[in-house]
């Protein structure tokens, strides 16, 4: 494959090529995937958009100059199967880090002090009964899914003066925050004391229904399911039972299905706080995309390897 000229990369908003615009040996151009383009034969990098319907990914095997697709998403499994053999997918980690653990902290937060009853009031002009609140200082606090996400969430977790256990896909040793990494065989045990479980895993084969009707049956009464990661990961029926009763409750970023259908009963579910899926969609998102974009393009230029590749392009011709 011939490389003279400079590296032409496909971004989908215009503050993206303008943010890579004095990167030397580089041309950004605007493409979305929505239309043909006129320069297929050119594209060497591909970002698709983060953000509106899905992109048009079968266009990648259009693109015969294609090296890599980087997405700006952290989750790449409605892609992984659609990347033409040659092509490597790079993932969005670390775009999202500390926007999720927000995100997480705030669903925590919001459930734990009843803010839902606080609003409800607010709204008709009422001042709510006094009593004995729920606080997060204390609480056992699982978080499920221990990488770059898992890390920033459990960093923001520990001020607020809460045991805090984690659990990854194996068991190894602590690092700056915890003193152990628990394994995912350990999960049914640990659930058992988890006034909070938290889950930010990936969705794959193994963590598709992970939280099933036998694992959130094994949470103490009371306890609180946070779901930043898919909605895939729980059983969105068993949630439903479970909530329904009162026993357990949820604040859920992502459900299943998504988007949530008007008349599912999730939305009614005592105890049940949902958010659209804007995880990562922040201000804090534009500048941390660039600066791995930037990294990924000059990687590319210079023949050094790729961040975040969770795909690697296989040696095919091309």
């Amino acid at each position: 494959m011939s490389t003279v000229g400079p590296v032409v990369v496909g971004v989908p908003e215009e503050a993206y090529a303008a943010g890579l615009a004095d990167v030397v040996g580089v041309e950004p151009v605007v493409w979305d995937l929505s239309h043909a383009h006129g320069r297929e034969a050119e594209f060497r990098l591909v970002v698709p958009p983060y953000m509106g319907p899905p992109p048009r990914v079968e266009r990648f095997r259009d693109l015969p100059a294609l090296e890599v697709v980087q997405l700006l998403s952290a989750g790449y499994e409605t892609v992984l199967d659609r990347i033409p053999p040659g092509v490597a997918l790079c993932n969005g980690a670390g775009i999202h880090d500390a926007s999720t653990a927000e995100l997480a902290l705030t669903l925590t937060l919001a459930s734990e002090r009843d803010l839902a009853t606080h609003l409800l009031a607010q709204s008709s002009s009422s001042w709510a009964p006094p009593r004995m609140w729920r606080a997060l200082a204390d609480k056992r606090v699982l978080v499920v899914g221990y990488g770059r996400i898992g890390h920033a969430i459990v960093r923001r977790l520990l001020p607020f003066e809460v045991e805090v256990t984690v659990v990854a896909s194996r068991a190894r040793g602590g690092d700056d925050l915890v003193d152990a990494v628990h394994g995912i065989d350990e999960l049914p045990a640990l659930a058992r004391t988890a006034d909070v479980l938290i889950l930010v895993v990936p969705l794959t084969d193994s963590t598709r229904g992970l939280v099933d009707a036998d694992l959130l049956a094994r949470l103490p009464n009371d306890a609180l399911v946070v779901n930043v990661a898919r909605g895939p990961i729980v059983d969105t029926d068993a949630l439903v039972a479970e909530c329904s009763s009162g026993r357990l409750r949820a604040a859920l970023d992502v459900t299943h299905p998504e988007p949530l259908p008007a008349d599912h009963p999730l939305w009614r579910a005592p105890g049940v706080i949902i958010t659209p899926h804007v995880g990562g969609a922040t201000s804090a998102m534009a500048p941390r995309a660039l600066a791995l974009l930037r990294r990924q393009v000059e990687a590319l230029r210079d023949g050094r390897p790729l961040d975040n590749v969770v795909k690697p392009a296989t040696s095919v011709s091309r």
